[in-house]
């Protein structure tokens, strides 16, 4: 580019910027063709990605099948935050990741990552806002690339529960992996001891996940704590009639042990109860650290264990929900029970 020309260019980004030029003002030593040319030099290296993204219909979009959200569990109480965000903005702004779909007459896309964005706008198309479009980033991938892609994406996201991250994993051990769970931690780049927490939550069984309100209330710390519990046949009928009980109860009063901290502190309270007496080892020797003793009416927690030693707990009561004497009674009982249970 002339001097004159690259003096024209210059002076028309300043007249843009509200800039006035000064006279003799040196200026930078670059040229819009130059420019141009790096810019594209950069995307042919691979140092700069373009993405294409395009607004279009929800309804002309499906969810994967091997999508880790369960888009049945979406509703406006959970979306809500996302559904305000979308309306003020007046538009999506972080797109979803889709494929395209061929010789399908009902969709074009499926959607990868992004049901939450996908159900969001489907809810304001609903809900008189007709001109909010889907914004999507279509993209060509094998199934395990695009597992792999909405397991990255998911990861971090808190509004992803620790149950559907779970199921997710335990479908793509077997669809992808052929069951190799080595394979699949190197894969995703995660330890074998970090992904098999989530596969022993996938794997409880529905015997046991009716205690919970529901099975997306289950986080990993209260499969480190029912899992003991179920490895024997002994304990684990204690642990299933428990969990009937529990969701009986449950079925007649709506407010029975709804907190899943407390749930399972009920399932551990249960085989310490029923079988206690079976393994004099473990009721002799606690394991060192706190356990809390809940009321079995309410789930509360009345008493706390702290196993000190082999020989030694510090027993501490709750008392501000122990307000009768009744009540110290039963927490002292259901000590005792767990600790020195009646032999028979």
């Amino acid at each position: 580019m002339s001097g004159k020309n690259r003096a024209f260019a210059d002076g028309l980004t300043a007249a843009i910027s509200g800039v006035t030029g000064r006279q003799g003002q040196s200026r930078p030593n670059r040229s819009i063709i130059n420019d141009r040319t790096n810019r594209l030099a950069e995307v042919a290296s691979g140092k700069v990605v373009t993405r294409t993204h395009e607004f279009i219909d929800p309804a002309r979009c499906k969810m994967w099948e091997g999508h880790n959200r369960d888009y049945a569990a979406l509703s406006y109480e959970n979306c809500r935050e996302l559904i305000e965000s979308i309306r003020a903005q007046g538009r999506q702004e972080v797109p979803a990741i889709v494929r395209r779909l061929t010789n399908n007459p009902d969709f074009d896309f499926e959607v990868i990552c992004g049901a939450r964005r996908h159900w969001s706008v489907s809810w304001l198309n609903a809900n008189n806002y007709r001109d909010i479009k889907f914004l999507v980033e279509p993209r060509e991938m094998e199934d395990e690339e695009a597992f792999r892609i909405a397991d990255l994406e998911n990861r971090a996201r808190e509004d992803l529960t620790d149950y559907e991250r779970a199921k997710d994993y335990l479908l793509g051990l077997d669809r992808y992996y052929h069951g190799r769970q080595k394979t699949m931690a190197d894969r995703l780049n995660v330890s074998e001891a970090w992904l098999s927490r989530y596969l022993d939550l996938a794997r409880l069984p529905e015997a046991v996940t009716r205690a919970f309100v529901s099975p997306h209330d289950i986080r990993l710390k209260h499969v480190m704590q029912i899992k003991p519990l179920i490895k024997d046949s002994a304990s684990r009928e204690v642990v299933y009639e428990a969990a009937e009980r529990i969701a009986a109860l449950r079925s007649k009063d709506q407010n029975y042990l709804v907190e899943p901290a407390a749930v399972a502190r009920e399932l551990e309270n249960a085989v310490a109860t029923e079988l206690g007496h079976l393994r004099r080892g473990s009721v002799r020797s606690p394991k060192r650290g706190a356990v809390a003793i809940t009321r079995n009416t309410d789930g509360k927690e009345i008493v706390k264990i702290d196993a000190k030693s082999p020989k030694r707990l510090q027993v501490t009561f709750m008392l501000a929900e122990l307000r009768s004497r009744e009540e110290m009674e039963e927490a002292v009982k259901l000590l005792t029970d767990r600790y020195w249970p009646v032999q028979e």
